[in-house]
């Protein structure tokens, strides 16, 4: 077991988190540099959204790292990393649907009867997504996985962490494992021949789950190890329980 990386408060706070923060923040500087500047391919609208959609799948893997590498390095001010990593994947995500909506959807409408603003445009855009997200089974996927991560966002705040409390919010955040899953087949299916780069993800989800997997069969039998001494198994799961709460108040700075 590692002894643990160790870092000030204050080191984590106001150094660390902010480059952290600014870092995750680059990929969309540069592509926005890059559309402005023709430093796209030649196909720009294509690049934007393959681009956003990769970043949403790389943020989402960096936020199902986070509890392995607490649990193998032993930094627990780590997990003050997950809340941030996991908005970031929900921001790029809503980037990826965006441009599509706007670069396929909106660009792909012939005719404007009322005028581009009007209801009637919006009634026929979401028409047009809503007959694509039917009709073509990598976007189902892709806008589910998406659909998955609104309550993972929804409640991220402080105050939603301590109304749910540590334990239930952490159930309702295990749908990160759904919605990874479902960005990687969205992947798959979408680039059809050349499936290398989903393969890669592919394989880095399933080892961060099989680590979890690994990890709560280790617990279970722990715990049925545990059952002929009623009094301490109780204990220990109480003392289980404050931990949980306790590894997720960190992400509120505490």
């Amino acid at each position: 077991m590692a002894s643990g990386i160790r870092l000030s408060d204050r080191t984590v706070r106001f150094a660390l988190k902010p480059l952290v923060f600014a870092a995750s923040l680059g990929p969309f500087v540069w592509l926005v540099w890059a559309a402005l500047t023709g430093n796209l391919s030649a196909n720009p609208l294509s690049d934007l959204t393959n681009e956003t959609g990769v970043w949403t799948l790389r943020f989402v893997c960096i936020t199902l790292t986070i509890t392995p590498l607490r649990r193998v390095t032993g930094w627990n001010a780590v997990i003050r990393f997950r809340r941030m990593m996991g908005l970031y994947a929900f921001f790029y995500g809503t980037l990826h649907f965006s441009t599509y909506i706007v670069l396929d959807r909106f660009a792909g409408l012939v005719d404007f009867p009322d005028g581009i603003v009007s209801w009637t445009t919006v009634r026929n855009l979401a028409a047009s997504i809503a007959g694509d997200i039917y009709k073509r089974p990598f976007i189902t996927v892709g806008f589910t996985a998406l659909m998955l991560m609104v309550p993972l966002a929804v409640t991220s705040t402080s105050g939603m962490i301590r109304r749910l409390g540590g334990r239930r919010w952490n159930l309702l955040h295990r749908l990160i494992y759904l919605t990874a899953i479902g960005g990687v087949v969205h992947y798959w299916w979408l680039v059809k021949a050349d499936i290398r780069r989903p393969q890669i993800y592919a394989a880095v989800v399933g080892i961060l789950l099989t680590f979890r997997l690994v990890r709560r069969l280790q617990e279970s039998r722990a715990a049925a190890a545990r059952q002929g001494y009623p009094g301490r198994a109780r204990q220990n799961a109480a003392a289980g329980n404050r931990a949980d709460n306790a590894i997720t108040s960190q992400e509120d700075g505490k």
